[in-house]
């Protein structure tokens, strides 16, 4: 009852949360296209690198166990994921159970705390600015999300994408979140939205941005990702109390199947002792009456 209730919030922070990032995402999409089109310089978070010789993966995981293969999946997910590239890569772990991966040799540079509960956006704060910074000093070249996408309360699947730098023209990037149909999954679903805003009843609509489109992007850019990674925390904290909720349903059925049975052997251990003593005390009784 107490994961279900948890779930319950959990589900709802998430859902509310996915079109403001998705329509942030698509504001980007936007500026980034009308800065190209006049030449402006693009911002340094846009900017993709000709080599990537070093990558850093953020990794979102639970404080505590029993929500079954919650925990297993992702981490299972960004070991493959390091093993698929093989980029010399570092870790940066939110949540305690990501520790794990230091026993297998992984280098864990940054452990930020993680919240049960999730009451704002200032929690992914610190680090966002540690990705940032390192990204814009030139000490990773990419950086990569480990979460587990919130689909239902029966189905949650494991993600890497990638955070920085910020594409517009893959997939691949953390952009859209949410397996839901109605929010969308795909960059073309940006792009259709993007349009649909753009245009009515046959006229284009051009918005203008002040003071001009690259000032702009250099204030939202950075926010973006905050929101991103914040997005992708609610996505994950979600999972985390669905999978708990089921691990604890099942747990649940298990121990009222092993009470039944116990009950019911009990009954007929009960019932064989007095069997056994019934006819002891018949077998007495006829050996005095002979």
């Amino acid at each position: 009852m107490v994961a279900a209730a948890k779930m319950r919030k959990a589900t709802e922070a998430v859902l509310k949360t996915r079109t403001y990032a998705n329509l942030s995402w698509e504001t980007i999409l936007n500026l980034s296209k009308l800065a190209e089109a006049k030449n402006e310089a693009l911002h340094p978070l846009l900017v993709k690198r000709p080599k990537v010789e070093r990558v850093a993966l953020i990794l979102i995981t639970s404080n505590r166990g029993l929500c079954g293969g919650f925990n297993a999946a992702i981490i299972n997910k960004a070991k493959d994921s390091i093993k698929k590239h093989n980029i010399p890569t570092d870790l940066i772990l939110l949540g305690k159970k990501g520790a794990v991966l230091r026993h297998y040799g992984y280098e864990v540079i940054a452990d930020f705390p993680k919240s049960d509960l999730i009451i704002g956006a200032k929690e992914t704060g610190p680090v966002a600015r540690l990705v940032i910074n390192d990204f814009l000093a030139g000490k990773y070249d990419k950086v990569m999300l480990a979460y587990t996408d919130f689909v239902s309360a029966v189905k949650q699947i494991p993600r890497v994408k990638q955070l920085l730098p910020v594409e517009m023209t893959s997939d691949d990037n953390l952009g859209v979140v949410g397996g839901d149909a109605s929010v969308g999954s795909s960059l073309k679903f940006i792009e259709e939205k993007a349009k649909k805003h753009s245009e009515k009843d046959g006229m284009i609509f051009e918005y203008t941005f002040e003071p001009s489109p690259a000032e702009v992007l250099n204030l939202m850019v950075p926010k973006l990702v905050e929101v991103q990674l914040y997005q992708a925390l609610l996505e994950s904290n979600a999972s985390e109390h669905s999978a708990r909720m089921t691990s604890m349903h099942q747990a649940t059925e298990a121990a009222s199947d092993m009470v039944s049975e116990l009950t019911l052997y009990y009954n007929k251990a009960r019932q064989a002792s007095i069997t056994a003593e019934i006819a002891e005390i018949s077998a007495g009784a006829n050996a005095q009456s002979e």
